[in-house]
């Protein structure tokens, strides 16, 4: 089973590397949509690739716009925009057309309903700290849908994770050089602790939101 599993990874991994081989931004920002959109695209993968051939000098410089700098804006646009797709299928879809058809972007009941309870307890800031989490970080746009959460703020939000998330790995993929797959085993073991800070900075948030929400205001007499 573990030699089928790897089989399957070591083809995601050369089909995203022809991908972006052929077709250089076009094909960056089409696989971050599709990963956006909930599909099995490791952005892992896609990102440290292209963060190592921009700063190795093997993709084409556009108007004097570095190469590192035009993998970002194709990544964090194509991403947007596959977040923006899973957020409307939430929003005017509903719950009945996610579970027709989630089983096509990887979304079961469970792992809706866990995801649900996340944004409904730690509110729209989740949107943001979750861009940060491997596999967990497309799924939070699906519940932002349902719970109508206003477009503009769930689109900053995914902006702003996104583009630390695309930063990041462009410069691990540079550091790590020709070793660049080696990628996957570091995020595997920096999910466990980005959950643990996740949940840290989601906990503090909570308490000085709901700090502020208990104060009365104060009356003075005119």
């Amino acid at each position: 089973m573990s030699s089928i599993i790897s089989g399957l990874i070591e083809y995601v991994i050369n089909l995203v590397i022809y991908v972006i081989q052929v077709s250089n931004y076009p094909g960056i920002f089409f696989l971050m949509f599709l990963e956006g959109l909930l599909l099995p695209v490791p952005s892992e993968v896609v990102m440290a690739f292209s963060g190592y051939l921009a700063l190795s000098n093997q993709l084409p410089v556009y108007l004097s716009i570095p190469s590192y700098l035009l993998v970002l804006i194709a990544g964090t646009l194509g991403n947007a925009v596959g977040a923006s797709a899973a957020y409307a299928i939430g929003l005017y879809g509903g719950r009945p057309a996610i579970m027709r058809f989630g089983k096509y972007i990887r979304l079961d009941e469970k792992s809706l309903d866990r995801t649900e309870k996340w944004f409904n307890k730690y509110g729209e800031i989740s949107v943001f700290i979750t861009r940060l989490i491997p596999i967990f970080r497309t799924f939070i746009s699906i519940p932002a849908g349902l719970a109508e959460m206003k477009f503009t703020k769930f689109l900053s939000f995914t902006l702003l994770g996104t583009v630390i998330w695309d930063s990041v790995l462009i410069y691990v993929g540079y550091l790590l050089g020709n070793s660049w797959k080696n990628i996957l085993g570091l995020f595997n073991d920096y999910t466990y602790i980005a959950i643990v800070l996740a949940f840290v900075v989601l906990f503090y948030v909570y308490r000085v939101l709901s700090r502020g929400s208990q104060k009365t205001p104060v009356k003075t007499n005119e």
